[in-house]
């Protein structure tokens, strides 16, 4: 397995655990229960660790798409500008995170506040990553997503004419 291959399958990661740790984050704020938020926080490391791991395999899935026909240069760099905004974005939810870990187990005051604090961290953090995952999209599926019209006339030789 290459670091496109891990790329491609480490992606989602941060954006569906972003989602889902904030959703989990919400159930435990609304339930009162410490365990709900430590597994949310939890969910939340790790999707940041994910993200950690889709930035350092970008460079590696970029090399092997720059030159392929049809790969915009632009969109890959949108990306990869995009993508570190993501990881700098899930680097902190993951820190406040770490934080609500020890604040949580610690039966704190503060364990509300930080939650709190975690959650709107998290729904940022999602915005950052779905971004970015779409523009990341863009640069293989641009039909799919929308972005060019797709032409089904077919060619003698079976293929879709652009």
């Amino acid at each position: 397995m290459n670091q496109t291959h891990i790329h491609l399958l480490i992606t989602h990661l941060p954006i569906i655990g972003a989602m889902l740790g904030a959703l989990v984050l919400i159930h435990g704020i609304w339930r009162k229960s410490n365990s709900t938020l430590i597994a949310a926080y939890n969910i939340l490391i790790l999707s940041a660790i994910g993200a950690g791991i889709a930035y350092i395999t970008g460079e590696g899935a970029e090399e092997a798409v720059e030159h392929l026909q049809g790969v915009s240069k632009s969109v890959i760099e949108e990306h990869a500008e995009s993508a570190l905004v993501s990881i700098i974005g899930l680097a902190v939810v993951g820190a406040i995170a770490l934080i609500g870990v020890l604040v949580t187990q610690a039966n704190s005051s503060l364990t509300r506040r930080v939650a709190l604090w975690t959650l709107a961290a998290s729904v940022v953090g999602f915005a950052l990553v779905a971004r970015t995952g779409y523009l990341g999209g863009k640069i293989r599926h641009a039909d799919e997503i929308g972005n060019n019209k797709v032409s089904t006339a077919k060619e003698g030789n079976g293929k879709e004419k652009d």
